[in-house]
């Protein structure tokens, strides 16, 4: 295949201003082609639960000049940044995409494609340590300064490509605030400055457009603590479950009865070896019931979420082409996996989404619809 397409990965927790430069400059990089997002939903590649939901980012990202949404899986969405990078381009390659844009902080693509090579060659392993995976993998690489989240991603999205042998190219777009930046009050920050501000009931209307201001969702943590304590209690089966390793089965249980709230066990629960990110995707999976052997379940359809008149042309013209089916497979453990995340997400907000989800209808948008600034 060989179709004119460009690729972007996104979580969108929440959509803010910063998303709409990046999909406006993939336009201005290639602007007769049509522009394919690979969504995250309910719950986040840390583990996070997402404050938007899953309709409403499609509904977003397609006003915003996006053609077509497909779905990144809960069951690959939450885990680490290579099985996470490895879903996301294999479904973005399953529909003929030629180009992937991406957001760096060091804007240097040299720098990432020469450490994400450094994986691939032969012999290479993180040594065995008491520190976190991204310590270690600096350590492996030789690097004397932590690579940024966003850097990690892409280098985890440059390895992919190369180590399938991919026919995508990647660009990239220098991010306009980093990660970690919780201060910076220009009218792009990041989505977790976004989200600092709102634990802190700050006005962050000037940094989101507002059908996303007003479709953040308000998260019962105590209800994901509750019921995290309720499974840990009496399942006797914890180490069955994905990113439960090394005897943490037995640490959950000593730590959950301390414990006051969320917020709370997650620190208990951290130590050099374990990121607070490593842990967040553990008690997900824990609480959702992710077993380790569905970790690898195959890809085998690619779900449609929505796309406007452009990207329905694309489909219709280029869906005999494309590696893998756009219908749901209802029987897969995918599909189980995304009904289960929708219940749960409703009841941490009171949202609607296992609806949308059941319902399986595509968001479809005219042109006249789409926002493009």
């Amino acid at each position: 295949m060989n179709l004119n397409s460009v690729g972007i990965i996104c979580e969108y927790n929440p959509f803010h201003n910063g998303h709409i430069y990046h999909i406006e400059k993939v336009k201005e990089l290639f602007p007769d082609a049509t522009i394919i997002l690979c969504l995250n939903g309910y719950f986040l590649e840390r583990g996070e639960i997402s404050i938007l939901n899953k309709e409403m980012k499609t509904k977003i990202a397609l006003e915003y000049g996006v053609d077509i949404v497909i779905e990144l899986p809960f069951l690959y969405g939450t885990q680490s940044a290579d099985h996470f990078s490895d879903a996301a381009i294999l479904l973005l390659h399953s529909l003929g995409v030629t180009h992937l844009v991406f957001g760096s902080e060091t804007n240097d693509i040299s720098y990432l494609e020469n450490l994400a090579k450094k994986q691939l060659e032969e012999g290479f392993s993180l040594s065995f340590s008491t520190l976190n995976y991204p310590a270690r993998l600096n350590q492996a690489l030789g690097e004397e300064n932590i690579i940024s989240p966003n850097d990690l991603l892409g280098i985890s999205y440059i390895k992919t490509i190369l180590k399938y042998h991919y026919p995508i190219s990647y660009t990239l777009i220098a991010r306009t605030s980093g990660y970690h930046d919780t201060t910076s009050c220009s009218s792009i920050i990041s989505a977790s400055n976004i989200r600092f501000k709102l634990k802190k009931k700050e006005n962050v209307l000037s940094y989101l457009p507002l059908l996303s201001y007003h479709s953040i969702q308000t998260i019962d943590y105590s209800k994901f603590f509750s019921l995290l304590q309720a499974k840990i209690l009496t399942d006797s089966h914890l180490d069955e479950y994905l990113d439960v390793t090394e005897g943490l089965h037995h640490k959950l249980k000593k730590e959950i009865l301390q414990a006051k709230n969320y917020e709370d066990f997650l620190n208990a629960l951290k130590s050099k070896r374990y990121t607070y990110n490593r842990i967040q995707r553990m008690l997900l999976h824990v609480l959702l019931g992710v077993l380790k052997k569905d970790a690898s379940t195959p890809i085998t359809y690619v779900r449609i979420l929505g796309f406007n008149e452009k990207g329905q042309k694309y489909l219709n013209q280029n869906r005999k082409k494309f590696l893998l089916p756009t219908t749901i497979s209802f029987s897969s453990k995918i599909y189980h996996y995304e009904l289960l995340a929708s219940f749960f997400y409703d009841f941490f907000t009171n949202d609607h989404s296992m609806s949308f989800e059941k319902r399986n209808q595509p968001i479809v948008i005219s042109s006249s619809e789409s926002n493009q600034k």
